[in-house]
């Protein structure tokens, strides 16, 4: 249990693939005394990448959470994904952390993936250092690097230190506070460090960057101010204090530099994280409200001996029984005690309770707030549920996750894998809120699908390795979308007559296409009633919106769920014996088939935000084939001597694109993309689909 909030932090690292987030963590738990060894990604031994893919691939699959101490501090650490197929492992971290280290690569500066993890972290308005990292890089370049979050991100970037060298020639830094050299010794690993004088050539530079730090600070307090404009010496403890100020407000991102691989930098990263990011107590308030009446709101405090409300945020299957990570807002959380899930309006156990450590876990008898935890014992909670006290039920804002972009079919290879198959996949449904999984009534087949090819591979190894379930996959499909184009009316009536009581329901709907403000299709339906004189019971209302948003989940033209339509229940009338909520529900399904072809449905496709880096050389040939594919350069600049693309293509256009790049650039092109809207698609193409549909 913590014992003093003020010195409890819970942060994240978050960067994009490749900017060495893993290899700042291991450090991290290495100079905390954490482990005893340090552990490399390169080598497959990193602590944080305990899954066996995570090792074979190199990259982080899944986020891991530990607790290490620092200085008198502890410190709640999760190392998030950079790679946008596992968005939801950073969306989920980040909803319960306090605050966020960004990692960025000095060579390449701010990255796609960069851009929304970092928007992930402002939606939950997070606190964020960032880490100028990879100083020893070929390429590397500091103001490039501070430039790009600057412009790239809106945020505003304050470097407390800047390097001393740059690529094989970093040597260490200058702490811009203290104004002093720290040199970093490498037979030791980094973990001694000497503080000197600041070299002579780099006096004039570091007084420099010194005066742009003050300046950025004086704007959060009015005595450094005072003293700033009248050259009076200032104190150091002054500087933190406002940079801390502007920090916890989220208008200063106090900017750190360092090689976490050449062991530079990260000691300093960890002070920076107890200096300036917030502790449980410095965050806002969270506002939750009553079940099933979102007017009544209750604040929830971090303080542990009021009644217990936490967020399931994560949960992991595991051959002793589901792990269900726990951020606690509220109260004290104590094995062996029921609690209520109020999303579920269920009440469950808490048998054991557990600090983590990566792949490991240390027993606990209780936990309060502010602590991120793991337990079991919970059979029905899902990820974003609240758990509070049976007595004092409260729900707090779930978590949202974006739409699967791409599915396949799967398969047992005999009829004694298809019971094991169900359970399986029923797992990686608990475990996974971006798979989704149902049975095409077509074929009879199951479809999965994800957020990406990388993900999808994944989840079938998982099931095959891990799981033990022998499948056959089919290729990669993409999940389209319907929507209509015009306005349209109907009704329907649901009338059976079987001897006894019959079935009565009679709907008139109007249905009319939603659009978002910068012009696409909406993602989100919507159903609204406007019947009026009681033509429909109001106990039945329910009933046709069920019925209504069932049927647009099977669409018109292939099948795909219609999105972006708003649904207007008109008027309609009831049999004072025969009508029931089965009748008008039926009503509603039968109103939504009858309007949908007058409203001339259309084929909408994921489109993709990608990001290429390529040798100025074959920019032409690149570009070329983007083109081909249907797709818009939206930015280009040139960064060193390779060309970084901007662009949007539909992601049916994607598939094998690697292999494409890799070939057309020798090898030295690489790309990343991620979901960007849904787009009509060209009326020749959609013709194309539909027919390999029927």
């Amino acid at each position: 249990m913590s014992k003093d909030l003020k010195k409890l932090r819970n942060i994240g690292v978050m960067a994009h693939i490749d900017a060495g987030k893993t290899t700042v963590t291991e450090r991290i738990l290495y100079y905390s005394g954490k482990i005893y060894k340090m552990g490399e990604v390169h080598d497959g031994t990193a602590v944080m990448d305990f899954m066996e893919e995570e090792q074979e691939r190199g990259i982080t699959i899944t986020s891991a959470a530990t607790k290490c101490p620092w200085n008198g501090y502890e410190i709640n650490l999760i190392d998030t994904p950079g790679h946008v197929d596992f968005t939801a492992e950073v969306e989920r971290s980040l909803r319960v952390l306090d605050g966020a280290v960004a990692v960025f690569d000095a060579s390449e500066g701010v990255q796609a993936q960069s851009e929304t993890v970092w928007r992930q972290g402002q939606k939950y308005n997070l606190p964020c250092l960032c880490f100028i990292n990879k100083m020893d890089k070929v390429g590397a370049d500091f103001e490039m690097a501070v430039a790009s979050v600057r412009d790239k991100l809106l945020a505003n970037p304050v470097p407390v230190q800047i390097p001393i060298g740059a690529e094989s020639n970093l040597k260490g830094l200058i702490d811009l506070i203290k104004m002093r050299a720290v040199f970093f010794e490498q037979d030791k690993l980094g973990a001694k460090y000497t503080e000197t004088d600041i070299p002579e050539e780099l006096v004039v530079s570091a007084e420099h960057w010194r005066h742009d730090m003050i300046e950025a600070a004086a704007e959060f307090d009015d005595e450094l101010m005072e003293s700033y404009v009248h050259d009076e010496p200032i104190q150091n403890e002054k500087i933190i204090g406002a940079l801390r100020k502007g920090t916890l407000e989220n208008k200063i991102n106090p900017l750190f530099v360092g090689s976490a691989l050449k062991n530079i930098g990260v000691q300093r990263l960890i002070d920076g994280v107890t200096l300036y990011l917030p502790s449980p107590l410095e965050r806002p308030d969270i506002i939750g409200h009553k079940p099933n009446d979102e007017t009544k709101e209750i604040a929830i405090t971090c303080n542990g001996s009021k009644p217990l409300v936490a967020l399931a945020f994560k949960i992991t299957s595991d051959k002793h029984g589901d792990l269900y990570f726990m951020r606690i807002y509220q109260g004290t959380l104590k094995a062996g005690s029921r609690v209520l899930n109020t999303n579920r309006d269920r009440k469950e156990n808490i048998t054991r309770l557990f600090e983590m450590h990566a792949g490991t876990r240390k027993i606990l008898d209780s936990a309060s707030a502010g602590d991120i935890v793991a337990v079991v014992g919970l059979k029905e909670t899902l990820t974003g549920d609240t758990i509070c006290e049976t007595k004092y039920p409260v729900v707090m804002e779930s978590i949202t996750f974006p739409e699967t972009v791409i599915s396949m079919s799967i398969e047992p290879k005999t009829a004694a894998e298809r019971a094991k198959l169900g359970d399986a996949l029923s797992v990686l449904r608990r475990e996974d809120p971006t798979f989704g999984c149902k049975n095409d009534p077509e074929t009879g087949q199951t479809i999965i699908s994800g957020m990406g090819e990388l993900h999808l591979e994944i989840l079938q190894h998982k099931l095959i390795r891990d799981m033990g379930v022998n499948v056959r996959v089919g290729r990669p499909r993409v999940a389209y979308k319907e929507a209509i184009s015009k306005e349209a009316e109907t009704e329907a009536k649901f009338v059976r007559q079987t001897g006894g009581r019959g079935q009565y329901g009679h709907v008139v709907i109007k249905i009319e296409p939603l659009f978002t403000e910068d012009g696409h299709y909406s993602r989100k339906n919507e159903f609204e009633s406007a019947v009026i004189g009681g033509a429909i019971p109001k106990e039945y209302i329910p009933a046709v919106k069920n019925g209504v948003m069932e049927s647009l989940g099977s669409g018109a033209l292939a099948g795909y769920p219609i999105v972006g339509a708003k649904v207007t229940l008109l008027d309609g009338s009831y049999h004072a014996v025969d009508s029931s909520e089965i009748a008008f529900e039926q009503a509603g399904v039968m109103a939504v088939r009858n309007v949908l072809n007058e409203a001339d449905p259309v084929l909408l496709e994921p489109v993709m935000r990608v990001q290429i880096v390529v040798p100025e050389a074959n920019y032409g040939a690149v570009q070329g084939n983007l083109i081909s594919k249907r797709g818009m350069i939206t930015d280009s600049w040139v960064h060193g001597n390779m060309r970084v693309i901007d662009a949007k293509v539909p992601l049916a256009e994607m598939f094998g694109y690697s292999g494409e790049i890799r070939g057309a650039t020798a090898g030295r092109g690489s790309f990343s993309m991620e979901p960007l809207t849904y787009e009509k698609v060209p009326e020749q193409i959609s013709e194309k689909i539909l027919l390999s549909y029927y």
